[in-house]
């Protein structure tokens, strides 16, 4: 697969098998040791086989060298896992261990105990007194139980059981991916957006990363002084001329800027998206001469301000944006960047948790406009049909160019639907797909008076996705809200005339929210009245489970989801928190606090 562009290892994921320690005439550690063994095999076999990293890589999995009976073997296996670069643990058993003695008790791992239900051995009880353990002592961990009751020799791995390693799986590795790693704010603070002004301590505490910043001049110093990659430019530039096609323009004929100009434009944000990229992880290539740039800022995410300073005078960085939040580039397929537009530090955020969570490339929008059915009725004649009649309507996803372009649903699967593929499975004929959906625009010189270009194509299938949202709270701290839905393929002259009402030449997306009929969600309505910002960060597929254990994971509560109940999994500590689980989720994220304060 692809070479990390980051700096540090991937986490790994270590299994500790916990067995009874006596032994004697009767021999019942003995008796234990293939059993046990054989559930650490199949979890580790389970996660390399359904986990990768950012890079397409398959996740990295250690077992412990024996199985765990008394402390000694604890930290014969804690040693070996710190020698590993183990950052997330899975302790596992069909028995009963010595809870104390063999638990995971390394403060900066993520953990999770899966107890085998069978009645030849108490693995249930083992599991309930660990987790009490970890609850005492402040650790929290995720407790895995089956369903039903198996057999000693059973070696399948049940389907319950399955889908919360999994959860517990992906959340971890995408907890453990961000630490040590950047977000990257080139600019600051875009016309007042809360969510542009960075919170360092957010990032630190909450994340285990560091801020890095730059001026926005910094983009124009590596033009003037040419510390750029000049053969991946004009690589670059070449590609974008074959494959980019400008739409019209929307400006006063009075005011549009000359084929010069516009030639001079496409330049100009060409050379800016390849030197926004050795901003984030640095260039070998660069001339001999800029060796302290050719290291980069390690990021992982970022932002670019843009509005106004920057787009009262220079082209905007749209075209910079969608091309990296996408999965391919000139260089083909590769790992989606995340560039949050105007510097949106929460969204971009948001955004990198749905890219960890789901490796597929990541939507930023405005969440705009929310349609009822009688509004679509007035306005266009239609009446809604499908998931936007069941949502009471639907909600306008649009912004001036920062989306993916992969969010165009030309992408199809085997059976003709819409989706949104992992950069290691996008064959050339899908880049091609979404390339020919997309146009890229002139700007709307009212907005930004220094020119570039908008993507512009318009989502054509319907999908399932979860819109989510960072949001930092005073008094209260980092809050996340999601809602699960489906982009909506309405009817070509239906989504123009509604479009029309807004910057037509702006990618658009429809969104219709699933209902549960309580709360913020008896309608589409109600989902866009109680959403927090202007803005969302949306991601392919229904992943608000495993967002809302991530987010346990970091310690950030979840103030508004549309996520049954039974699907929601997080430390088996929450429990202690009350009978609600929403109010279990704040009071316990508060009393843990940060990870990493």
């Amino acid at each position: 697969m692809a070479k990390s562009r980051l700096i540090g290892d991937y986490p790994v994921i270590g299994i500790r098998p916990t067995i009874d320690g006596r032994r004697g005439v009767l021999k019942v550690r003995e008796s234990l040791e293939e059993q046990t063994m054989n559930m650490a095999k199949a979890a580790a076999e389970l996660f390399t086989k359904n986990l990768r990293y950012s890079n397409g890589e398959p996740v990295k999995v250690v077992i412990a060298d024996t199985t765990i009976g008394r402390v000694a073997e604890a930290a014969a296996c804690a040693d070996k896992f710190k020698k590993a670069g183990v950052d997330i643990t899975l302790t596992v058993t069909p028995c009963w261990c010595y809870g104390s003695e063999t638990m995971d008790m390394d403060p900066m791992t993520i953990k999770g105990v899966w107890g085998f239900n069978g009645t030849e051995r108490p693995g249930a009880v083992y599991l309930a007194a660990v987790l009490a353990g970890h609850a005492q002592k402040g650790l929290p961990a995720f407790g895995i139980y089956g369903h039903d009751v198996q057999n000693a020799d059973d070696t399948d791995i049940p389907e319950d059981v399955k889908e919360k390693l999994l959860r517990f799986g992906r959340a971890a590795v995408a907890a453990a991916t961000m630490r040590g790693k950047s977000y990257l704010q080139i600019g600051s603070i875009c016309m007042g957006i809360a969510g542009s002004i960075i919170n360092p301590e957010f990032f630190e505490e909450y994340l285990g990363m560091r801020v890095e910043s730059v001026d926005e001049v910094e983009i124009i110093r590596r033009m003037t002084e040419e510390i750029y990659d000049k053969a991946e430019y004009e690589k670059a530039l070449a590609w974008t001329k074959a494959n980019c096609p400008e739409g019209f323009d929307k400006n006063p004929s009075d005011i549009q800027s000359s084929p010069e100009q516009k030639e001079k434009d496409w330049e100009f944000v060409v050379k800016m998206m390849c030197i926004i990229k050795d901003l984030y992880n640095g260039n070998p290539n660069l001339p001999e001469e800029a060796k302290e740039e050719r290291v980069g800022h390690n990021a992982i995410a970022g932002g670019f301000q843009g509005q106004r300073q920057w787009t009262d005078f220079y082209p905007n960085c749209d075209f910079p944006e969608a091309m990296l939040n996408s999965s391919f580039d000139w260089e083909g397929a590769r790992e989606p960047y995340i560039l949050a537009t105007e510097n949106d530090t929460l969204n971009g955020t948001s955004m990198l948790f749905g890219k960890l969570l789901t490796n597929t490339a990541q939507i930023f929008a405005d969440v705009r406009t929310y349609w009822s059915p009688e509004a679509v009725k007035k306005a266009t004649g239609y009446d809604l049909e499908g998931v936007a009649k069941e949502s009471q309507g639907f909600i306008h996803l649009i912004n001036s160019g920062a989306a993916c372009i992969d969010a165009c649903g030309e992408v199809k699967d085997t059976d003709g639907n819409g989706i949104i593929k992992p950069f290691w499975e996008m064959t050339e004929d899908d880049q091609k797909a979404c390339l020919k959906a997309t146009t890229w625009n002139a700007a709307d010189n009212g907005y930004f008076r220094g020119g570039g270009y908008s993507s512009r194509f318009l989502t054509r299938s319907e999908m399932p996705v979860t819109m989510m949202r960072l949001n930092i709270v005073k008094g209260l701290g980092p809050v996340m809200q999601l809602v699960e839905g489906y982009t909506v393929n309405l009817p070509e002259e239906v989504s123009d005339k509604l479009w029309k009402r807004t910057d037509y030449t702006w990618p658009c997306t429809w969104f219709a929210p699933r209902l549960t009929g309580t709360g913020a969600f008896k309608s589409a309505y109600d989902v866009m009245n109680n959403w927090g910002a202007n803005h969302g960060a949306i991601s392919y597929g229904h992943i608000g489970a495993d967002i809302i254990t991530l987010c346990s994971i970091l310690r950030i509560p979840v103030c508004m989801h549309n996520v049954p109940d039974e699907k929601i999994f997080r430390p088996a500590s929450w429990n202690a928190f009350g009978m609600d689980k929403e109010g279990q989720d704040y009071r316990a994220c508060e009393a843990y606090g940060p990870l990493y304060k």
